[in-house]
């Protein structure tokens, strides 16, 4: 049997308490949490002090972190904006996914970069569970911008997820197979959907699951997780990526509990608990520890790479969202634009799937997680400065909040 020791896993831990109540302050710019996890695990690991490494304890919640990401990022997804809103967001992730092409395709010609392919569908992706929360904290989510630019975020995710799936498996599997295994995942997403909604109406299945919530038996935490786990194990046994049977995984979630905000609020707390309290922390550390900076460095080219693909990812994501500017006017379309450019889980999963299938190297993977990192850092505060112009103050005080770097739970503590 493996000899298991804590010491990398305790480290990691130690870390992701750390996170949220470091100051963050680099040349006056608030870092957020999801930001500093990388650097701690830059910090910690080989790339820096190399206190810690990634062993068989870091790596299975890590795993389990990237898995938890996707699955809450399928859960958040609102279906009914998506529906009012698919024709604009469906076109302006078309316009990305072309622009992505295009320019990578260009910049492979020029023997700037290797994996065309994988780069575009990397740069069209969008951080859904980021922007949400942002958006969130502005009071933004139920007005027209913010309905768009989550349903134009959820259709990234979708699109960028199941292309992943699709161009880069494990197997060597032609693409029409790949379509038909993604097809049967797909449809069996729609038989649960179906089932469960039909057990919902039977009254012995109310009695039991009003008898067995909100106490030590947490039912529906065990259900999501069964359906996390199942449909990850099935991608990966059908060759599949795992993160795309732990979205559809999520997206079944959201589709089942539609109400679940109004009727049992907790659920989704508790499930949040989970994943940004456990498990993603843990894989934002450890993809932090396997962050070759020296790499980078060591590579001027790829260095000089970094500004070059934030500007792509920019151009990329947030052009096609001037398309918006019928419904939103110029300058929420700007901001909305802002917003669909903010990407940094899905890079950061990609580059790990990039690197291990080995069309790209760990130094240009390190490059495309620092344009993750610096959008972060970036456009989601220009995007509140364009929408600060209304005047509204939750705009206002969200914009503070990150610039003041208030920990949730405490935004009377400080003040900018």
């Amino acid at each position: 049997m493996e000899n298991i020791s804590f010491i990398n896993l305790l480290l990691v831990v130690a870390a992701a308490v750390a996170a949220p109540l470091l100051p963050g302050v680099v040349l006056r710019l608030r870092l957020p949490v999801a930001v500093r996890e990388i650097l701690l695990g830059v910090l910690i690991g080989p790339a820096g002090l190399h206190l810690a490494s990634v062993d068989s304890t870091v790596a299975a919640p890590s795993l389990l972190g990237v898995t938890f990401l996707l699955f809450l990022a399928g859960a958040e997804i609102d279906f009914d904006a998506l529906v009012r809103l698919i024709g604009p967001a469906t076109l302006s992730f078309a316009l990305s996914l072309c622009l992505a092409l295009l320019i990578s395709v260009g910049l492979h010609a020029l023997g700037i970069i290797e994996a065309p392919l994988m780069l575009a569908i990397t740069l069209a992706a969008t951080a859904l569970g980021i922007v949400v929360g942002i958006l969130n904290q502005a009071n933004q989510t139920q007005t027209t911008f913010g309905q768009l630019v989550i349903a134009g975020s959820s259709v990234a995710d979708f699109g960028t997820v199941i292309l992943l799936a699709l161009f880069f498996s494990r197997t060597s599997a032609g693409a029409g197979v790949q379509i038909l295994l993604i097809g049967g995942l797909a449809l069996l997403a729609g038989v649960i959907v179906l089932t469960v909604r039909r057990a919902e109406h039977w009254k012995r299945a109310q009695s039991v699951q009003q008898r067995l919530d909100g106490n030590s038996a947490e039912v529906r935490i065990r259900w999501a997780l069964l359906l996390l786990v199942g449909f990850a194990m099935l991608a990966e046994r059908l060759g599949l990526e795992v993160i795309l049977g732990a979205f559809i995984a999520g997206v079944i979630l959201g589709l089942v509990d539609r109400e679940g905000v109004a009727t049992h609020q907790q659920f989704r707390q508790k499930l949040n608990a989970i994943g940004y309290g456990v498990f993603i922390p843990t894989f934002l550390i450890t993809s932090g520890m396997r962050f070759n900076v020296g790499d980078l460095f060591a590579h001027p080219a790829s260095l000089m790479l970094v500004p070059l693909l934030l500007g792509a990812l920019l151009l990329i994501r947030g052009v096609p969202a001037l398309i918006y500017g019928k419904i939103l006017g110029s300058k929420s379309a700007l901001a909305a634009g802002l917003f669909q450019a903010t990407s940094l889980p899905f890079i950061v999963a990609s580059v790990q799937i990039g690197i291990e299938l080995h069309p790209i190297s760990s130094s240009f993977g390190a490059a495309l997680v620092a344009v993750g990192l610096l959008s972060v850092l970036l456009f989601p505060l220009g995007a509140l400065a364009l929408l600060q112009s209304r005047g509204e103050p939750a705009i206002v005080q969200t914009r503070n909040r990150i610039l003041a770097n208030v920990v949730p739970g405490t935004e009377s503590a400080s003040s900018d």
